[in-house]
């Protein structure tokens, strides 16, 4: 009697829902096929909480029985087929395979599956929802849905008919679907398949990690060592996995409920507070700008700390004062403050340009780094790449990119494996010493630059089959690098340019150079670089490794940092149309005056691309929504002095220190560099003006 009152309402449920009218239409594209079918198989969509609504034992087989529920599913719908006609062929209910797709599951801890949990539950079989990370897949196979089987004995009634069906189920193997090994219960003769009403299915296998064990590719030598292991999961059907890494969430809860006026008390209340202090450097100018500051939030940031809210009012009369003093205090705990602002200023532009979303991938800055100091930058890259959530350091032992191997299952598909660059879909991959890869390495690298995306050949002979196959997916991570100018073995081969701030790059290609959107020279000679303050904040660190020596590493806790990049990554951008037409002016001009007559212009068609993702970067590290000429100006200087160090300067001179050109120990140097680059502003303007098109410097364009 209970069987009866669940099949009545899982009537019920599909009527109501839908899915009867979908279970006819299914049924007509199956009565109108010219195919023999031993087994018919149908999807029935299922939202839990309703059916549990309608009738809860029905809801509770579902849940936590859900082969059972299939059965009542499937009793259903034969009946249905037989009382409607809509299936000629069919004969028997063991015909008819359903399959339950479940909209959600309760949002309980017993509904989820944490590869990290011991023991697992072997034992149950119901749904389960789980997260996790890709790191290899293999390429798509074809598995026995269905099958007929007949009596080897033709004078045995069994030997007609669809008396024998075997249906895949979960869980279940290969070899309980199809095997030669079958006897007849009523003769025991051997069973022998129909082939022509075999139904395949496509199969695939992958391997899934739990996202905590990024920690394992951060490189971060804070975290506990601890072992991961991969779980192996078999997707049939429409569950094939078709990129190598999940989309993974990761949200941070904003402050809600803080009215702007709230906010308005808390910046005057930590100001009057501050007035007392004494005058000191720019570890905490943070925290010292009211002198010339307006105390407003035309809307007010949720999700940042206190402190880089005050620090926005502080600084809202000016575009360029804020980002400024986030690249003086930023990683405060590696490096003392003031010390590579320039490449501090890169990183953070890099990082909230990164996004788990659907954003375009041109958007991703990738770095370059010349230096002779690869001891603090790889610190300091290392430090960063830790405040985004898919930020992947690359062994040097593994590869960047996909691989591909023999499947370890025996199922004669290949196995492909991540790379380093596809785990971090999202985020940043830090790849290291440029030079300690080799060249068909770095010529691959130079490939995905290009063209965001990376195909993985297949060769059919070497892994069994009969024709070659490939496979593209999409690359959706910034590329971190560096180069060691100061390595012994490479210093003899430096060459001396003839051109103005042009740096010898000959150690790496020059069409991998190019690739790289942003080049940097960080050195030690470099006025960015305080040689003393970073003696004494290593002697520090070696007395006292945990502690904070500065106070811009209390106010500016590297937590405050994660909340605001991942605040920073969610703003929707627009530009405004004096941004577009001064970035249009400047890359047009600038590919003018970077022209010859034989190798054409240096500048490329994504040379825009990265103009406009750098304008959006700064934009978004401001907290704003719109692109301002403002952002222009950074976007065009760090751009400038990529090509200086390529090409040589032009006619738009920009010194090597233009973003901070002087050492900001106050308020009242912000104010100078801000003079400085409304001065450089006005010479961009006079660059496009000159240079840009409808000038008369040049006969011919592009």
């Amino acid at each position: 009697m209970a069987n009866l009152q669940m099949k009545e309402a899982a009537l019920v449920y599909l009527d109501r829902s839908g899915g009867l009218q979908k279970f006819m239409d299914d049924c007509k594209s199956y009565n109108d096929s010219k195919q023999s079918y031993a087994v018919y198989r149908f999807s029935v969509l299922v939202n839990p909480s309703d059916v549990v609504e309608l009738d809860a034992e029905l809801g509770n087989h579902i849940l936590h029985h859900p082969l059972k529920a299939a059965q009542v599913f499937q009793s259903v719908c034969f009946v249905a087929v037989k009382t409607l006609s809509l299936i000629g062929q069919l004969q028997t209910e063991t015909q008819i395979s359903i399959v339950l797709k479940l909209t959600h599951l309760p949002a309980l801890p017993s509904y989820s599956l944490d590869l990290c949990e011991f023991p697992l539950s072997y034992t149950s079989r119901r749904f389960y929802t789980m997260q996790g990370i890709v790191i290899a897949m293999t390429t798509v196979t074809k598995y026995t849905q269905g099958a007929r089987f007949l009596c080897s004995d033709e004078v045995c009634p069994l030997s007609k008919g669809f008396q024998y069906i075997r249906v895949h189920v979960p869980g279940a193997t290969e070899s309980a679907t199809v095997r030669n090994d079958f006897l007849c219960r009523l003769c025991a003769s051997s069973l022998q398949e129909d082939r022509k009403f075999r139904v395949l299915g496509d199969k695939q296998i992958v391997e899934i990690i739990t996202t905590k064990a990024l920690h394992a590719f951060q490189g971060d030598c804070k975290k506990q060592p601890f072992r991961y292991q991969s779980l192996s999961i078999f997707l049939r059907v429409s569950l094939r996995c078709s990129m190598l890494v999940f989309r993974c969430e990761r949200g941070i809860k904003g402050e809600k409920g803080l009215s702007q006026n709230a906010v308005l008390i808390q910046c005057a209340s930590l100001a009057s507070e501050l007035q007392e202090l004494p005058a000191s450097p720019l570890d905490h100018l943070a925290l010292r700008l009211q002198n010339f500051c307006h105390f407003y939030f035309l809307s007010v940031p949720s999700g940042i700390s206190d402190n880089f809210r005050c620090l926005l009012s502080l600084t809202s009369a000016s575009c360029w004062k804020f980002t400024a003093v986030l690249a003086n205090v930023f990683a405060s705990q590696i490096i003392p403050p003031g010390t590579y602002n320039l490449l501090k200023l890169c990183l953070l532009m890099s990082l909230v340009q990164t996004s788990n979303g659907n954003r375009d991938p041109q958007d991703c800055l990738d770095i370059l780094i010349i230096t002779s100091d690869t001891l603090l930058v790889d610190r300091l890259l290392n430090y960063s790449m830790n405040l985004v959530s898919r930020g992947i350091r690359h062994p040097v032992s593994t590869e960047v990119f996909p691989t591909v191997s023999r499947n370890k299952y025996g199922t004669g598909a290949v196995s492909i494996q991540a790379g380093s660059a596809l785990l971090a879909k999202g985020g940043v991959c830090f790849i290291g010493d440029l030079t300690s890869h080799k060249k068909d390495k770095l010529e691959q690298l130079q490939s995905v630059l290009e063209s965001r995306s990376i195909t993985v050949f297949i060769p059919g002979k070497k892994f069994g089959d009969d024709i070659d196959q490939q496979m593209t997916f999409p690359v959706q991570c910034s590329f971190w690098s560096f180069v060691d100018m100061d390595s012994s073995s490479r210093r003899t081969v430096q060459k001396t340019s003839a051109l103005i701030g042009q740096m010898d790059c000959s150690l790496i290609p020059a069409n991998l150079v190019e690739a790289f959107g942003l080049l940097i020279n960080c050195n030690e000679s470099s006025p960015c670089h305080p040689l003393l303050p970073t003696v004494q904040h290593t002697l520090k660190k070696a007395m006292e490794p945990e502690g904070l020596l500065y106070l811009a590493s209390q106010e500016f806790t590297t937590e405050d940092f994660q909340k605001l990049l991942a605040f920073a990554q969610n703003l929707n951008i627009e530009f405004s149309l004096e941004a577009e037409r001064m970035i249009h002016g400047y890359y047009l001009a600038s590919r003018r005056i970077r022209a010859d007559s034989i190798h054409g212009s240096k500048l490329s068609a994504s040379a825009l691309k990265y103009l406009v993702s750098l304008s959006e970067a700064h934009a978004r590290l401001n907290l704003r929504n719109k692109v301002l000429k403002e952002d222009v100006l950074i976007a065009a200087l760090l751009f400038e002095m990529s090509l200086t160090l390529k090409y040589g300067a032009s006619a738009f001179c920009v010194a090597p220190n233009a973003l901070f050109p002087f050492e900001l120990y106050n308020e009242e140097y912000l104010e100078q560099r801000d003079l400085y680059l409304t001065q450089c502003q006005q010479q961009l303007q006079q660059f496009i003006a000159t240079c840009g098109p409808g000038t008369a410097l040049f006969s011919t364009d592009e």
